[in-house]
């Protein structure tokens, strides 16, 4: 007869487990292409913070170099003007310095804005990593229970099944006792009829064996 661990063997159970196996493995790549993604947003915030912070540098740069060259014109002119007439030297020097001021001024302005972008930027992808990792591990987790869920109740569908099984065993185990006894009792009626002693009801085995014996005396 069939063993009631064999019950367990139905497809059921194994594409529950297939499909426990397939959540698993789909939760860890939505896990791992959120990383991936994450990744590249933070490398790709952080190119664009790069960028603007050359700009900006470049800007203060373009900045100072056309401050020194109004300063230079500006001591130029002053010294031209010195020639021609020192009463205008020192509004043409105070002219330049106060170029100069506003440029120094505009380009450290400039600089402070691009800082301050670029750690916006990498705020925000840092931010956006964090939520699409959090939004797939919630993915995965649902996934997983969902699969952890058909597979108890694919399980379960199986105990009724093994409840049946069983008992349908315990009633073949009755009916082959009640059937032994019957026969033993038959057997036993058959030996004395024919003369022949019986053994211990007990002995089933000894009882049948002396069947034929006593049939050939």
């Amino acid at each position: 007869m069939t063993e009631p661990a064999e019950a367990f063997g139905d497809p059921n159970s194994h594409q529950a487990l297939a499909v426990l196996t397939l959540a698993q493995r789909t939760a860890d790549e939505h896990i791992a292409a959120a990383q991936r993604q994450a990744e590249q947003m933070v490398a790709e915030a952080r190119r664009s913070a790069d960028q603007v912070a050359r700009e900006a540098q470049g800007y203060s740069d373009e900045m100072r170099r056309q401050a020194d060259k109004v300063l230079a014109d500006a001591r130029s002119s002053a010294e031209q003007s010195a020639r021609d007439a020192a009463a205008h030297a020192d509004d043409v020097r105070r002219e330049g310095e106060r170029l100069l001021t506003e440029a120094q001024a505009t380009a450290e302005q400039v600089v402070a804005d691009a800082n301050e972008t670029s750690e916006r930027l990498v705020t925000d992808a840092q931010a956006n990593s964090e939520q699409i990792t959090q939004d797939a591990q919630d993915a995965a987790d649902a996934l997983d229970q969902d699969a952890q869920r058909r597979y108890e109740d694919a399980v379960g569908s199986l105990q009724p099944q093994r409840e049946a099984l069983q008992q349908e065993i315990e009633s073949l185990q009755q009916f082959d006792r009640e059937y032994r006894a019957q026969l033993v009792a038959f057997m036993q009626g058959q030996l004395r009829q024919l003369g022949v002693d019986t053994p211990n009801p007990s002995n089933e085995t000894q009882v049948l064996a002396q069947l034929p014996m006593a049939r050939e005396g």
